[in-house]
């Protein structure tokens, strides 16, 4: 490493301890707070490091009127605090800097918030002035931890013999569900290149090219609604691997997140198994194709248990293709009425049900939903809830009744208390469906994941079977509820691909517009290929246990309505520039 002396400093704010004493040092860096006793005047200068407390004759008037955040280098000899006056909170507390010089090297204006301490500030004020919200203490680390956790990825990756490539930045639109950023071209009138939604199709190209093992710590561009967990610019470690099945894949992912979890989070459990869940597993037992496996909760399907029975909202409901889910909630029993009656309406704002049915097995089985079965159904639901457990019902079409027993299982394992935060749970989710009803086109099939995912159908079969029966040689990873990864084989034959496309409602004209590079290429000998891409954002908020706040990872974040208030962008250009770039900006309606 290179030394950090220089003529400003001897050594950094972070680095001084008792060895030091006696010696003469010189620092500098910002004002974090001060102090002044009178006859002494302490400061704590801060740097990138750490913090010194350094110790002034007191009497001078410029440092008495020195404001936080100013720039400060000193120079002196290094003491002892006495014992009283020892910090064991940093570092450098066993001691101080009794200053012999002094320059002010930079003077700070009034601060629009404070740096020193957790005092709340709006989000707005600290995106508007973004480099000194970094300057404090718990966003500077956080930015610092990634910085370490990127080359943590970045080595393992080359330790596991991948090599390291970059691909372009500027390239054409495809279609891949997101909105593309646009960038319009001056020496090519009314064209525009893309920002990459992400390096999908060079990636493959690399493979066809014969580089084997890719990486990258990838910048990636989608142009959609912003919300808390997500961002117009993002970063992704992506990979791509040829000669390879879908487990050669995953083994990767396996190699590397739950030792980088444990390298960053040393207080984490990390659950051992890995375990494989089929998509279709996931939504009848999770609610949710991004199950949370802290959470042990299980939901059941007891459509039988209520077809033809007494209880008739539910009987009639399973007659016109309803399916009833059942959600338990362990040793919940002895909860008030109060507890069930809040559900209650959460359901009903909140998920959109007509109401939530339930039964509480205490001594006996009490709800009015147990008065309407009789002993046989009661003692089937009985083995599904377990002694002093209470059981909840969601009734309603099949897409429907997963999504809303899997945010009711979510709750419930809130509520009860059945997640530990610093717990880890890896799982996979497998055999996704190829497509999916588009409402848009009267249902006709649409790609649900990855357009360039290889179907597990040979090609006749993608003739003759019903599309949506066709599974993709596609996976995720899912973290504590979190998709971090999403992967698999990909589609390298040309003739299956134009098929998947035509079903998908793309005519071959389209592909070979669309997709040139790529569909040109696998005319030249295409090896098997897959790979995966980690979202990194989202993946260390997690391990750092900032859960949803991503953009608290991120140096210079757009706020929530895609805007960088610090460099005022999107921002206005010039007439010329707009004629430059062969554009004229319409009004809006």
């Amino acid at each position: 490493m290179l030394s950090l002396e220089s003529k400003y400093r001897t050594h950094t704010c972070g680095e001084l301890s008792a060895k030091n004493v006696g010696e003469t040092v010189t620092l500098a860096g910002w004002v974090h707070r001060k102090r002044d006793h009178g006859s002494l005047l302490f400061i704590d200068l801060r740097d990138n490091y750490g913090i010194t407390q350094i110790v002034i004759d007191g009497g001078n008037a410029d440092l008495e009127r020195l404001r936080p955040e100013s720039v400060l280098q000193v120079t002196g000899a290094v003491v002892a605090r006495d014992a009283s006056q020892v910090n064991d909170k940093i570092p450098t507390g066993e001691i101080e800097i009794q200053v012999k010089s002094w320059d002010v090297l930079t003077s700070a204006d009034v601060l629009p918030f404070q740096v020193f301490g957790d005092d709340e500030t709006s989000e707005e004020l600290r995106y508007r002035y973004r480099f000194l919200d970094l300057r404090r203490e718990k966003l500077h680390n956080n930015i610092l931890m990634r910085n370490k956790m990127m080359k943590w990825l970045r080595d393992r990756m080359w330790d596991l013999g991948f090599s390291e490539f970059q691909t372009p930045l500027l390239t054409a639109d495809s279609p891949e569900g997101a909105r593309s950023f646009l960038v319009p071209s001056r020496l090519h009138h009314g064209k525009f290149y893309a920002l990459p939604q992400a390096p999908q199709m060079f990636k493959q190209l690399l493979q066809v090219s014969g580089f084997d093992r890719y990486f990258q710590i990838a910048p990636c561009f989608r142009d959609e609604d912003l919300r808390a967990d997500r961002l117009l610019e993002f970063y992704q470690l992506d990979l791509e691997m040829s000669f390879v099945d879908l487990p050669d894949i995953q083994a990767v992912g396996e190699a590397v997140m739950p030792d980088f979890v444990r390298a960053f989070a040393p207080d984490a459990n990390v659950y051992p198994e890995i375990p494989h869940i089929s998509f279709d597993d996931a939504m009848l037992k999770y609610g949710s194709d991004k199950p949370d496996l802290r959470n042990p909760i299980l939901i059941s399907d007891v459509t039988d248990v209520f077809r033809g029975s007494d209880f008739g909202i539910f009987a009639n409901a399973i007659e016109n293709g309803a399916v009833v889910r059942a959600i338990p909630a362990p040793n919940s029993a002895d909860r008030p009425r109060s507890w069930f009656d809040k559900l209650g309406e959460y359901a009903v704002k909140e998920l959109g049900l007509g109401g939530l049915g339930y039964i509480v097995f205490a001594d006996e089985p009490k709800g009015p939903v147990a008065k309407k079965l009789d002993a046989k159904r009661i003692e089937r639901l009985h083995e599904i809830a377990g002694d002093n457990s209470s059981l909840f019902f969601v009734c309603d079409m099949v897409d429907n009744a997963a999504r809303a027993a899997g945010r009711l299982r979510n709750k419930l394992g809130e509520d009860l208390g059945l997640v530990n935060p610093r717990d880890f749970a890896f799982c996979w989710v497998d055999n996704f469906p190829f497509f999916e009803p588009d409402e848009n086109r009267g249902g006709a099939p649409k790609f649900t994941h990855n357009p360039f995912s290889f179907p597990m159908a040979t090609l006749d079969e993608l003739s003759t079977r019903d599309p949506f029966t066709i599974k993709a040689a596609q996976f995720d990873m899912v973290l504590n509820g979190m998709e971090i990864c999403s992967g698999g084989l990909r589609n390298y034959n040309p003739d299956v691909m134009k098929k998947c496309f035509e079903i998908a409602g793309y005519p071959i004209e389209a592909v070979e517009k669309n997709f040139s590079g790529l569909y040109t290429a696998f005319q030249y000998g295409a090896p098997p290929h897959g790979g995966c891409a980690f979202g990194l954002e989202r993946l260390i908020s997690e391990i750092l246990g900032i859960g949803d706040s991503i953009r608290e990872i991120v140096a210079f974040p757009a706020n929530q309505r895609g805007q960088d208030l610090l460099m005022g962008s999107p921002n206005e250009v010039s007439e010329q520039q707009l004629r430059d770039v062969h554009i004229q900006v319409r009004k809006k309606n």
